[in-house]
């Protein structure tokens, strides 16, 4: 078990930095909108949403209905259900650690445990549990510091939800950097500039979602016939050379 949340702890280090300016924004944010440290804390304990959060303190703050609540939250966070899709034959048999992880599964979270492979010796569905344990709890760290210092000091928070923009394109940078595999990353990015171009910056997220999922599915299907298919005439060239003999 030590080797276990050591090598999350250590994996988990490029996402601490990450969350923990985020969430310190966050708290700001928080905290200027009149939503105290206990309100900074608990939100991120139980919503753990990243950019929702920074949008919800501008929906509690106007007074928002929970029918505009609900489809806000639906809107900002569509892009969990197509990932998170890719996530379910991998923590499938997670037994009482699933609720959690589900719960917890993140942009940068779920960038670590894509793969569905753990580092060597180490339980897959533990080593995700707690991974993302660390994860949520330097949000947690981060939300609660800038809360409080927000009650200390006086900030002007104007152009701090920019962080949320930054750490994704951080995220993607690390992704393309570690893998020589680069179709995904450019499949993603040519989808999003296509629907910014047609549906427009406030409509084209889920859009984007679908023809991305689409493309993925498309590749991974002629991959896989493109794998199989060498297989195939092997065996062929096999049994033709057996019966020329």
């Amino acid at each position: 078990m030590k080797k276990i949340i050591k090598k999350a702890f250590f994996n988990s280090l490029p996402v601490f930095a990450g969350y923990l300016f985020l969430g310190f924004g966050f708290g700001i944010i928080a905290e200027g909108a009149g939503y105290g440290i206990i309100w900074a804390f608990f939100m991120s304990l139980f919503i753990y949403a990243g950019s929702m959060q920074y949008v919800s303190v501008s929906l509690l703050t106007s007074g928002a209905s929970l029918i505009s609540v609900a489809i806000t939250t639906l809107m900002v966070n569509a892009r969990h259900l197509f990932y998170g899709i890719t996530m379910i034959e991998p923590y499938k048999k997670a037994g009482k650690l699933k609720p959690y992880l589900m719960f917890s599964l993140t942009d940068e979270t779920y960038s670590l445990v894509c793969e569905g492979k753990a580092p060597e010796g180490c339980d897959f569905h533990k080593y995700s549990f707690f991974l993302s344990m660390f994860n949520q709890s330097y949000w947690i760290l981060g939300s609660t510091l800038g809360a409080l210092v927000g009650t200390l000091f006086s900030f002007n928070t104007k152009g701090v939800e920019f962080a949320m923009t930054a750490l994704f394109v951080t995220v993607f940078v690390e992704q393309w950097k570690s893998t020589k595999d680069h179709v995904p990353a450019i499949i993603g990015a040519a989808s999003a500039l296509v629907c910014l171009f047609i549906f427009g910056s406030e409509s084209f997220l889920i859009p984007t979602m679908i023809v991305i999922s689409i493309a993925l599915l498309l590749m991974k299907r002629i991959r896989k016939e493109k794998a199989e298919t060498p297989a195939s005439d092997n065996v062929g060239n096999v049994v033709v050379g057996e019966e020329k003999e």
